[in-house]
């Protein structure tokens, strides 16, 4: 076998036992106990954050599930001119958390996480502490309130203030589901013993 033969044989090997990303996400996500079993990663993120920021499991496991389904590279659909014409995202919300370029950046800078990454767990999580408790501080809302914190991380701080969300009936709709979600993953988790 020649050399080349051999080297390219290696390199596909390496290649084949991973190393990467784990994109795949998990199955049955009305069942919190059935996501952290499938993925001890994020139970060891959410509860790291939840040490750090305060934000409970069950907040940040609802919030992460309504924003992206817990796929990692989640994106906003693309808009397009006359139907058929791509003219980019709707936002440049990304990831796990779908956190928006600027506020990201701002994430980056005031924790001096300068490598996180959006489409990695422990970052998004850590993301959605920071933005909550932030947003306990400036205006208010408890880190245990998944409604409001919802709200507040939709519409962001300032048009959560001047009560944007008011005037969004599918909105508050939407949040009633994701504060829904959180007592039931709390519940799930408690009787999984994961708490």
């Amino acid at each position: 076998m020649s050399r080349t033969l051999r080297a390219l044989l290696v390199l596909v090997m390496v290649a084949g036992c991973g190393g990467g990303v784990d994109r795949s996400t998990p199955r049955n996500l009305d069942d919190a106990c059935s996501i952290v079993k499938q993925k001890p990663k994020y139970l060891r993120a959410f509860k790291k954050t939840e040490r750090r920021w305060g934000v409970p499991v069950s907040v940040q496991m609802a919030t992460i599930y309504h924003e992206s389904k817990f796929v990692p590279d989640a994106r906003t659909p693309l808009r397009f001119v006359l139907g058929v014409i791509p003219m980019g995202r709707q936002s440049s919300a990304y990831g796990y958390s779908q956190a928006l370029d600027a506020t990201w950046k701002e994430y980056k800078q005031e924790t001096g996480n300068r490598r996180a990454k959006r489409d990695d767990i422990s970052d998004a999580s850590d993301f959605i502490g920071w933005y909550m408790t932030g947003t306990e501080e400036r205006v208010g809302v408890s880190r245990r309130d998944a409604r409001n914190q919802y709200l507040a991380y939709h519409e962001g701080r300032t048009g959560y203030s001047r009560g944007s969300h008011n005037a969004k009936p599918w909105l508050l709709a939407y949040a009633d589901r994701v504060a829904a979600l959180e007592r039931t993953y709390d519940e799930q988790l408690r009787r999984c013993r994961v708490r």
